[in-house]
């Protein structure tokens, strides 16, 4: 059975910790932070086997170093498309990561926007997606495009909806509110933020979601609703056509006038 488990890192991020049931070592996902890491590890009894990066921005690669002085022997796989210094098995679209140390193989997608290279990883039903999709939102756009952002999240939206999405960020509660300005009459979001508010006041993470949830309550994967498109084109002031224009009018109207 596959065991994850976040661990809170700088003022928001998260570190997915994941161990097989049993077994004395694992795997983290997105280390920016090398100290929550190795007090958890310490506290369990675990080894570190290997390190997943979804991209090359300091929150998500700056522990790395630190855990490979510790943990030699942890194989460092990261996308290939990206120039990360501390990646070792470059990986891309397609592959296959065979963690021994887990109870499955690990699927590569790639899903560029953020970055140009970003990737993301499936094991089972969990999706580690990084900053690509994020619970109620997506990540902005740096080295990559809007247009492969968007052709990246709708090729996540095609994912089976039972798909658990383990985001790097807790940025749940911001995003719903920009969700509610696209979309204010939509009650399965004002519902949603309602539960990740009793969550975040126990002091408990919003994520992971399910693709379901995101498919009724994230705008940047309903571009293709009437409401979505019309409250876009109300902000551009223009007609839009397809899920890219929608898509890259919701990203510079949440820039510009939400974040």
């Amino acid at each position: 059975m596959l065991h994850i488990h976040p661990l809170p890192a700088f003022e928001d991020n998260y570190i997915w910790v994941l161990r097989q049931e049993g077994v004395g070592t694992c795997v983290v996902v997105d280390p920016g932070d090398e100290d929550p890491v190795i007090e958890y590890l310490q506290a369990q009894g675990l080894e570190l086997a290997g390190i997943l990066i979804t991209h090359g921005h300091g929150d998500h690669t700056g522990g790395v170093r630190a855990l490979k002085r510790r943990w030699p022997a942890a194989v460092v796989w990261g996308p290939a498309r990206e120039p990360i210094p501390v990646v070792e098995r470059p990986v891309a679209e397609g592959e296959e990561i065979d963690l021994a140390t887990l109870p499955f193989t690990c699927k590569v997608m790639d899903v560029p926007g953020h970055t140009k290279g970003h990737v993301a990883y499936r094991l089972g039903d969990a999706l580690f997606c990084g900053d690509t999709l994020f619970a109620g939102g997506c990540g902005r756009v740096f080295s990559g495009t809007h247009e492969q952002l968007s052709d990246s999240l709708r090729r996540i939206a095609a994912l089976p909806p039972q798909t658990r999405i383990y985001c790097a960020h807790e940025y749940t509660l911001a995003n719903l509110g920009f969700a509610l300005w696209v979309e204010p009459d939509n009650p399965a979001i004002e519902a949603r933020r309602k539960t990740e508010e009793q969550k975040r006041q126990q002091g408990l993470p919003t994520v992971p979601s399910t693709l379901a949830l995101e498919l009724d309550t994230n705008p940047f994967l309903r571009t293709g609703e009437p409401a979505v498109v019309s409250a876009a084109e109300k902000w551009a002031g223009c007609a839009l056509h397809g899920h890219r224009e929608v898509f890259h009018a919701l990203r510079e109207w949440k820039d510009r006038d939400y974040d």
